[in-house]
């Protein structure tokens, strides 16, 4: 076997290993798409852990993701990397003119998340968005040949709302496990709400106004990008269909929670059925 098929089998693995509400290089996908989307997921994956890997020092971090950022950079010039992540990235950029600068902006990001940890206003968060979630979103558009400016556009407000509604089930867990909160800090004064909200898990009448709020922008951000499912064909369109339906169904099952904001949703056999309806209809988010 060469070094290049144990590379994309490395990353591979990687993929199979990590659950996520939304399939990683889902065998609804086009067969060719497959594998690049599991070489883009291990690399984001391993940075990811760098970032959040809390019992090294911030400086430690850092420095992981700088080798990273220096072994993107070495790739771009194109220079030999013994790494198998990099080996089958090196490959995947060149056969599909991927922009290098998109993996520049994952990395961003990451190294966001060693240092910040509040948001000022949702402009913030957004921002964040923008290297965390949106540069994912392109580069599958670029993988599949369909990365015009409307459906850059289309693709960010997705990606952006997909984020979002990823931080509204998991509000305990990034305040006690990493100490972040992602919420916008200026909404949360408004309403009356404090971090002692997220300590005690107080789901009171404030915390579901803000919340109420925060889930009403990530619908509007997935009814903006929605066209973009009705746009793409084949199997590609269908399954980002099933992406956006599902962050709507995580909403729904969020704003369902009847005073517990702090209870996470999980997606059942009947949600995907509905799902996979809703995305074969074509039915509106």
């Amino acid at each position: 076997m060469s070094a290049l098929e144990q590379a994309y089998q490395h990353c591979q693995s990687i993929a199979a290993r990590h659950y996520e509400n939304f399939p990683v290089a889902s065998r609804l996908l086009p067969k060719k798409l497959r594998r690049p989307i599991s070489v883009i997921y291990a690399f984001a994956r391993n940075a990811d852990d760098f970032a959040d890997e809390g019992e090294l020092s911030k400086a430690r971090r850092h420095q992981k993701l700088d080798d990273y950022s220096a072994k993107l950079s070495a790739i771009e010039n194109a220079q030999a990397v013994d790494d198998p992540v990099f080996i089958a990235l090196a490959d995947v950029i060149r056969r599909h003119a991927l922009p290098p600068a998109l993996f520049h902006d994952l990395l961003n990001a990451f190294k966001m998340d060693v240092d910040k940890s509040r948001f000022a206003n949702i402009d913030e968060l957004l921002n964040y968005c923008r290297y965390s979630a949106n540069p994912v979103g392109r580069l599958l558009l670029h993988l599949n040949g369909a990365a015009t400016p409307e459906n850059l556009r289309c693709s960010d407000a997705i990606c952006s709302a997909l984020q979002l509604i990823n931080f509204y089930q998991d509000l305990q867990q990034d305040y006690h496990e990493q100490g972040r909160i992602y919420l916008p800090l200026d909404e949360m004064q408004q309403f009356g709400v404090s971090e002692d909200h997220l300590q005690q898990a107080r789901s009171d009448a404030a915390m579901q106004a803000l919340m109420t709020q925060q889930f009403q922008r990530a619908r509007a951000l997935l009814q903006q990008g929605a066209p973009l499912g009705q746009r793409l064909p084949g199997r590609f369109g269908l399954e980002l269909r099933m992406i956006i339906h599902g962050g709507a169904r995580v909403l729904d099952k969020l704003r369902r929670h009847h005073g517990d904001v702090f209870r996470r949703p999980r997606l059942g056999k009947t949600d995907m059925l509905a799902i996979m309806a809703k995305a074969l209809l074509r039915v509106s988010v």
